[in-house]
């Protein structure tokens, strides 16, 4: 496939985690890639070789995308080495805060939010602008939660963050699509990454026992729902969100024991 028939995707948070599986996970479906990150340039540099080495063009950008002229370099460095807009967006980027709403600091406060909320409408209004100004349409996927439809104990800032992308995914869906510009929400559960490894010896193994089907997900369960909703195949779906869960936050709190 020659570079120019490859589509772009461009990916907040990519450095390590789920964003890292994002990344090369697009690169083997055929993408270029860009992505941003605020992780050692060690850890990006080693993403970038990887999606090279599965055939892709990949550019990896240090940036923080809660920043409006951060989001605004970031797709001027894309398309200064890609020569055109991205065609696809994933807005990836997060960060928690474990504190609780009496203890949390009003700095903390802002910084989830700037990051995971604000970041997410600086980057798709920005992408959006881009393609409409190029006459085309394109795709996002924003990523969510659990947080989305559950509230988190010590995560006050995170949930109202996560809550509020699944309500900002489908305003901008309602907005874009007579642009022809589709967007999406996946909502993992329990993933199992550096993060989460480092939150609890045992979050696997408790987090397996809450979900129906037995297992926690892996940034691969992620990546390959992002890569649908990103292709032709999901081209009828906009303002939805996926949940990648096992069946976790499909079920209620029940007093009595299951059949």
């Amino acid at each position: 496939m020659t570079r120019e028939a490859r589509r772009l995707a461009l990916v907040t948070g990519g450095g390590i985690g789920i964003g890292r599986e994002l990344v090369l996970a697009l690169a083997r479906a055929g993408h270029d890639v860009a992505f941003c990150h605020m992780d050692p340039e060690a850890a990006a540099a080693a993403v970038r070789e990887l999606a090279r080495a599965a055939g892709a063009g990949c550019l990896a950008i240090r940036a923080d995308i809660g920043e409006p002229a951060e989001a605004d370099r970031v797709f001027a460095l894309v398309e200064a080495e890609f020569g055109r807009p991205a065609e696809m967006l994933v807005n990836n980027a997060g960060i928690q805060v474990w504190a609780g709403l009496l203890d949390l600091a009003d700095a903390d406060w802002d910084r989830v939010i700037r990051v995971n909320l604000s970041g997410a409408f600086y980057m798709t209004a920005r992408f959006a602008r881009r393609l409409v100004a190029a006459g085309q349409g394109g795709a996002i996927v924003n990523i969510g939660s659990g947080c989305n439809k559950l509230a988190f104990p010590g995560l006050v800032s995170y949930t109202a963050s996560k809550g509020g992308v699944e309500l900002f995914t489908k305003s901008a869906a309602l907005e874009l699509g007579p642009r022809g510009i589709r967007v999406n929400c996946v909502a993992p559960g329990a993933i199992e990454t550096e993060r989460t490894r480092a939150e609890a010896a045992d979050y696997g193994a408790a987090w397996a026992g809450l979900t129906p089907l037995r297992r926690i997900g892996t940034p691969r369960d992620v990546a390959g729902a992002v890569v649908w909703l990103l292709s032709p195949a999901a081209e009828f779906v906009s303002g939805q969100t996926l949940w990648i869960d096992g069946g976790l936050f499909s079920q209620a709190p029940w007093a009595y024991p299951g059949s």
